[in-house]
């Protein structure tokens, strides 16, 4: 009885337990995700709010610089300045002063408002004047001050004005005051314990319900900068991480800059704001599980003593079932004796059939391996006698060629023949030449004895030359006949490796025949082996598929001796059921 009730009990207290704790680590994320959902949806808000307060009066100093690209006369623009800022807010003081001192006579000072400064006061040399200078036209933002005409806290934002050049003409400039931001703070609601701040980029307020805070106190004291820690971040790194969201165990913070200025929102407020809810749903969830799990236990309780009454049932239908079934499982335990014994010659009998085949396969084989080992041979006797005619033919073009040289050199050699007979005829000419000089030079006398030895000397010369020739033409004559006979023998080894070139193509005929009857053999020998090989396959695959069957009819006689024994056993158990 007690293990009924523990296994009743049980199983629903855990599953409520288990239930319990996916809720809790749902709602956990689910609370995450609401806290940055949320606080990311009133920071954008917030922002767009800021930018559009501010939009409108940085737009009118953007066309303010179109303006005086076109118009320098101070009352001209005095005129239109009063135009632009018309719409706006009685306390914003919108400027304009010259890159020359007011004390100069090219520089002036205006405003919307007719505020007439002291004599004292120089607009090149205040902040808002030399920063916008250096941020080459680039809003510029001042350090917040309280203003001396409203005694409100305030920000001036101020840009260069330039002409068409590039040069500088003036600043523009732009009193606004802070009170309409704590307006805007003060309209957003996150949670009912968070707190929403403007800050500066060091952390001071820009924006506190405590206006004395303002400017003067830091928003990262010693006890948000522990916090802070406890998630990982210096104030450094969670102000240089723009748009960063911290959860920590008890509280979030969310940072977010606005746009390009230098200010922040800033959000934080305890987690339990938004998580309060999940944990009221948790416990109810709870307590249903509880109800519900108790409900559960004693139905089960319930079903568990109708089962037991069922089971007696079933236990004496059972007893009954396995005593006929151990009788049945003895008739088939004799049958499949017998069956396994003819299987068992059937297998012996396939056996010796199977090597039977596989020898003849062998044989068979051993001579489709002759065949194919004489068609290989066959076969590099053809590419031989082929490669042994193409040689052939190579020599017989290459004599061939040999002869056209030959013939072209004698061509050549009669060339030569033509040059050497120039040469001799020039010889002569140079001869009878040098005769005349030699003649001449003697009827000169003394005078021409010089010119005498010198026409001598050609004479001798050309008598050489003329020689010379008479040596080569007997050497071309020599040449010429070696020529001749050259090409008599080419053209007789010609002939002798055409013949050659017939006989191996005669011979490579032959062979090729013999080729194609040995692919034959090889081809029939590979056709029986392949016969051969699938008819031992077949077998085999009787083979074993008859020991498959043997192998099942014993698996099967072993299977019903494990019935009978698994009956019997059954039987023990339906009894002790029944007990």
């Amino acid at each position: 009885m007690r293990k009924t009730i523990i296994s009743s009990i049980f199983p629903p207290v855990i599953v409520a337990l288990f239930a319990c704790l996916s809720f809790y680590i749902v709602n956990t994320r689910i609370v995450k995700e609401n806290v940055n959902s949320t606080v990311n949806a009133a920071i954008y808000q917030l922002t767009g709010d800021v930018q559009e307060i501010l939009q409108p009066n940085m737009d009118k100093m953007s066309n303010w610089q179109a303006i005086v690209e076109e118009i320098h006369e101070e009352n001209a623009l005095f005129r239109v300045m009063k135009g632009i800022a018309a719409d706006l807010s009685e306390d914003t003081l919108f400027y304009y002063a010259t890159s020359a001192s007011r004390f100069s006579e090219e520089g002036f000072f205006i405003n919307n408002l007719g505020w007439e400064p002291d004599d004292t006061w120089d607009p090149s040399t205040r902040t808002w004047f030399k920063e916008a200078v250096a941020n080459n036209g680039r809003f510029t933002y001042t350090e917040p001050y309280v203003d001396d005409r409203t005694g409100k806290v305030c920000t001036t934002f101020s840009q260069s004005v330039k002409d068409k050049n590039d040069k500088i003409l003036g600043v523009a400039a732009m009193d606004v005051m802070l009170d309409v931001l704590s307006d805007l703070v003060s309209r957003a609601s996150i949670s009912p314990h968070s707190n929403v701040y403007i800050l500066l980029s060091d952390g001071r307020f820009l924006t506190n319900p405590d206006s004395s805070k303002l400017i003067n106190e830091n928003y990262f004291t010693e006890s948000v900068t522990a916090d802070l820690k406890k998630g990982g971040y210096s104030v450094e790194e969670f102000i240089g991480g723009n748009g960063t969201n911290i959860i920590l165990r008890k509280n979030f913070y969310a940072l977010q800059r606005i746009g390009n200025s230098p200010w922040f929102i800033m959000v934080d407020g305890p987690v339990s704001d938004f998580s309060a809810r999940f944990m009221r749903n948790l416990v109810i969830i709870l307590c249903v599980l509880l109800v519900l799990g108790g409900g559960s236990a004693f139905v089960n309780m319930w079903l568990l003593n109708s089962v037991r009454r069922k089971e007696k049932e079933l236990a004496n239908k059972l007893l009954s079932e396995t005593q006929n079934l151990a009788v049945a499982s003895k008739e088939n335990a004799a049958t499949s004796q017998d069956q396994s014994t003819a299987v068992k010659e059937i297998v012996a009998t396939m056996e010796d059939n199977n090597a039977l085949s596989e020898n003849i396969s062998e044989k068979i084989k051993d001579v489709s391996g002759v065949a194919i080992k004489t068609n290989d041979d066959v076969t590099e006797g053809v590419s031989y006698l082929e490669m042994n005619v193409k040689q052939l033919h190579e020599i017989a073009q290459a004599n061939l060629n040999t002869i056209e040289g030959i013939k072209a050199l004698g061509g050549k050699i009669e060339n030569i023949w033509d040059i050497v007979t120039l040469i001799n005829s020039v010889a002569d000419q140079a001869k009878i030449i040098a005769f005349n000089a030699e003649l001449e030079a003697a009827s000169a006398g003394e005078a021409g004895r010089n010119f005498h030895i010198v026409a001598t000397e050609i004479r001798r010369l050309a008598d050489g030359i003329i020689d010379g020739t008479k040596e080569i033409k007997e050497r071309i004559t020599e040449i010429q006949q070696s020529s001749d006979n050259l090409i008599l023998a080419s053209e007789s080894g010609t002939e002798k490796i055409n013949e050659g070139v017939e006989n191996a193509a005669s011979l490579s005929e032959r062979f090729e025949s013999i080729k194609n009857a040995s692919e034959i053999t090889a081809n029939s020998s590979k056709d029986i082996t392949t016969i051969i090989q699938q008819q031992a396959v077949a077998s085999e695959q009787m083979l074993i598929t008859l020991k498959q069957i043997a192998s099942g009819v014993e698996n099967f006689s072993s299977a019903t001796e494990n019935i009978s024994r698994a009956s019997e056993i059954l039987k023990d158990i339906a009894e002790d059921l029944n007990k």
